[in-house]
């Protein structure tokens, strides 16, 4: 029997698909990844997952476990070559099993989306702080396995730092269900780390108990224009010694990149005038008119220091909303005006700046013809580094002249010359398998191919993403 009748034989009439019905599930969200499968298969439990992987283990077929399909480095969908793999789309799986508002956790199926997720938690007084762009899209095993990070980083962490407990089905079939609500665990290897940030190589995530936290009561958020980075590194210090943890965002982006999302979304102007912009937010559980002080006060002892040029505080939540807009609204203004290549980087903190200023003029020099877009969760060192030509320059190849290696190849030196990543929260992927060979040194390469080769020994989970298929 074929492999998409057996498995349509395991699963509900209408979960297995095939033909051009696949084709939605096919396709990278930059609309730039476009592969092939054998069919896409969606069941609805934990066991269906490992039936459908026993089934594919004894085939020796691929693996490819899909979530909202909102990542940038092409994990999500096939890869170009090879054998046709088996899409495992965990969309179906969208249960919050278990609230517990007392130990502040929470347990959800895999394919539960990120927003629904955090409205679940609101409405039990408590918050789960990974918050991004596609958030309304992405799944939360998605966000798990590439480690997500997003705009509340600076504060409560990456997504491992918010996950107590995950359930795993192993590339064998079996499922391994580390499903505890514990803050301590020191009971032998901690398996969880090993799925988290793994992108579907080692196993599929199918479950998973989140960390709340206290919600936030009150918030104050201003909008503020710096002359440069070096500026905005020394506000963010004032900010981190006056505020401390009440700190949650500090969002850095040029000029040309807030230009694009105005054009974009069609809004009249820039809340400042400046080269560099900051959005900046400071929660707490306590009252407002504190908070709102608190922020007037920071801002006008850095006027006074020199370090702003402007600032514009939101005076109600239409307002503090428009400036979130502004910043979700950078990943669909990039993906729709010009042709973009992306690097997702980070560097020190106190290295921000001279990452910015060394790879400007690196690229500018190499390409003056581009433009550069840049946003940056400075306040965990993460940048968001955009080298963008005219469609028209551009023309219709793939990568002429190889300026993709090329852009490539620049913004990770300079990253690499700081001490910095290649890859800060968007993952390996397909994409950048050959810049983690290059960049991850032999010892630590070989340590994850052994890593892989004991977990996966058929090397059907996830194939061809994070390490090479030939590997």
């Amino acid at each position: 029997m074929e492999l998409p009748a057996q498995l349509s034989s395991l699963l509900p009439a209408g979960t297995v698909v095939t033909g051009h019905d696949m084709s939605v599930y096919l396709e990278d969200w930059w609309g730039r990844q476009v592969g092939s499968a054998l069919c896409v298969a969606l069941p609805k439990t934990a066991e269906e997952v490992a039936a459908i992987v026993r089934i594919c283990a004894a085939a020796r077929c691929g693996i490819i476990p899909q979530g909202g399909r909102t990542g940038l480095t092409g994990a999500g969908v096939p890869g170009a070559g090879g054998r046709l793999p088996v899409i495992l789309s965990l969309s179906r799986m969208r249960s919050i099993r278990k609230i517990d508002a007392a130990n502040a956790s929470m347990e959800v199926d895999a394919g539960c989306i990120l927003s629904e997720v955090q409205s679940a938690a609101i409405a039990t007084d408590r918050l789960f702080p990974v918050s991004l762009g596609a958030e309304g899209s992405c799944q939360i095993g998605g966000v798990v396995s590439t480690n997500a990070g997003g705009t509340s980083v600076l504060r409560y962490g990456t997504t491992r730092e918010n996950i107590l407990g995950l359930e795993v089905v192993l590339p064998d079939g079996t499922i391994w269900d580390g499903m505890k609500a514990l803050r301590k665990d020191n009971s032998g290897y901690a398996l969880r780390q090993m799925f988290i940030g793994a992108e579907g190589t080692l196993g599929i995530i199918t479950g998973a108990v989140l960390k709340l936290h206290p919600l936030p009561k009150a918030h104050a958020t201003a909008w503020v224009g710096v002359a440069e980075p070096e500026l905005a590194l020394r506000l963010l210090n004032r900010f981190q010694s006056r505020c401390g943890e009440r700190l949650t965002t500090f969002e850095l982006m040029n000029a040309e990149q807030l230009a694009s999302v105005i054009t974009y979304r069609k809004i009249v102007a820039s809340p400042t005038d400046a080269p560099w912009h900051i959005l900046i937010e400071l929660d707490d559980t306590s009252d407002t008119q504190f908070l709102f002080e608190l922020l007037l006060s920071s801002l006008d002892a850095a006027m006074d220091a020199g370090e702003i040029l402007d600032a514009v505080i939101a005076q109600n939540g239409m307002q503090r909303n428009n400036f979130w807009a502004l910043r979700h609204g950078t990943a669909d203004a990039n993906r729709n005006i010009g042709h973009l290549l992306p690097a997702d980087i980070s560097v020190p903190v106190s290295a921000v700046p001279k990452f910015l200023n060394t790879a400007s003029a690196a690229i500018l020099k190499r390409f003056p013809e581009a433009q550069l877009v840049v946003v940056s969760h400075m306040g965990d060192g993460n940048v968001h580094f955009g080298v963008r030509f005219s469609r028209r320059v551009w023309g219709r190849q793939d990568d002429p002249a190889g300026t993709v290696v090329a852009v490539r190849t620049v913004v990770n030196d300079c990253a690499d010359a700081l001490g910095g990543s290649f890859s800060a929260e968007h993952g390996v992927g397909r994409r950048l398998i050959e810049e983690l060979r290059a960049r991850a040194g032999h010892v630590g390469y070989q340590a994850m191919q052994r890593l892989k080769d004991a977990f996966d020994p058929y090397g059907i989970m996830n194939p061809g993403c994070v390490l090479s298929c030939q590997d």
